[in-house]
């Protein structure tokens, strides 16, 4: 098919929200990253999602509300404190796992009896949500295990032919996706992706944040994925990732005995003025490094990079989700040095 490049005017939207309700797929912008937009209650429109990116079926998809009062119709409890935390970031990059009702096909939620709730704050795809009428389920609008896409140039490369339609509402905000969080008893949650809300910004609200074994370290056989990008090698480039854990003057010492014609280094920006080798630079501070990381993964592609040594990030803050998207874009392969 033919995928129609619309833009974030009041007609381009009343398109895309026509789409939506038809079962048809749109690429849609977020705070966060860039979704690839269906109706969640439509088993074929959420199907052919899946088919698009080529995602496995047992990995969930989040469902994006335009209000959080809305969470009634699709879930079969909603905890006091999950009322509590949406006061104070929904709409925003939290997503919630709740008990999911019928309402929500097994497919949308990858064969779990839970689905992850999100109100996003981005106004085209908060637009599109209202003027569809629809829950739209949307995981990120990349191909599956690519890095995410932060414009809806990125959609177009990875989408083109695939889906009906990409919006373009420019470069997205945050550059990593939303926090996913389980809430476990009255006032504890664990989180089973980090992002933009951070475990610091949770803490103030919840008793107990509890950081799941999986943002780190590879699931065990047999254990099921309760959030998007936690089961699968995701945020990979072709390149191969490897992060590097130490100081600037052994980073340097390493890259130089490992130099290669087609090595790259992905270094923070106050690291380049003293690095002798072929290098990209992702920002000094987290808030930046979340938002560049994908791009420049993609860039480290189109400059022909085979391999790739990262400065590993600080892991406090937003600095977990961004240690988090390459820790998983590496295979868990990091160097200690």
């Amino acid at each position: 098919m033919e995928t129609v490049l619309l833009s974030d005017s009041d007609i381009d939207l009343e398109k895309a929200a026509e789409f939506i309700k038809n079962g048809d797929i749109v690429g849609i912008p977020t705070e966060t990253v860039y979704g690839l937009g269906a109706d969640a209650s439509n088993e074929e429109a959420v199907r052919r999602v899946f088919e698009a990116k080529g995602r496995p079926a047992d990995n969930p998809l989040i469902v994006h509300l335009a209000d959080f009062s809305q969470a009634v119709s699709f879930t079969q409890f909603i905890p006091p404190l999950a009322y509590k935390l949406a006061e104070h970031f929904c709409p925003g990059p939290l997503t919630m796992v709740l008990p999911k009702n019928d309402r929500i096909p097994m497919i949308t939620s990858g064969g779990l009896d839970t689905v992850g709730i999100r109100v996003p704050s981005h106004p085209v795809m908060h637009r599109i949500i209202e003027l569809s009428g629809r829950p739209i389920a949307a995981p990120s609008a990349n191909t599956s295990g690519y890095p995410s896409p932060t414009s809806a140039e990125h959609v177009m490369r990875d989408m083109y032919g695939k889906i009906s339609a990409v919006v373009d509402g420019g470069n997205s905000e945050f550059g990593v996706e939303s926090t996913v969080i389980a809430i476990e008893g009255d006032s504890s949650v664990r989180i089973l992706r980090p992002g933009c809300v951070t475990k610091e910004m949770l803490s103030e609200l919840c008793s107990e944040v509890i950081i799941d074994r999986a943002i780190l370290h590879e699931l065990e056989a047999g254990q099921k994925a309760a959030s998007p990008g936690m089961k699968y090698k995701h945020y990979s480039p072709k390149a191969n990732i490897i992060m590097v854990e130490g100081e600037l003057e052994s980073f340097i010492a390493y890259v130089g005995a490992n130099n290669g014609k087609s090595v790259y280094s992905l270094i923070f920006d106050k690291d380049a003025d003293r690095f002798p080798y072929r290098y990209m630079t992702y920002g000094n501070s987290s808030s930046e490094q979340a938002h560049l990381i994908f791009q420049r993964l993609r860039e480290l592609d189109d400059a022909g990079a085979e391999r790739v040594y990262v400065r590993a990030p600080e892991t406090d803050g937003v600095g977990l989700a961004v240690y988090n998207r390459l820790i998983r874009a590496a295979g868990f392969e990091v160097i200690r040095i």
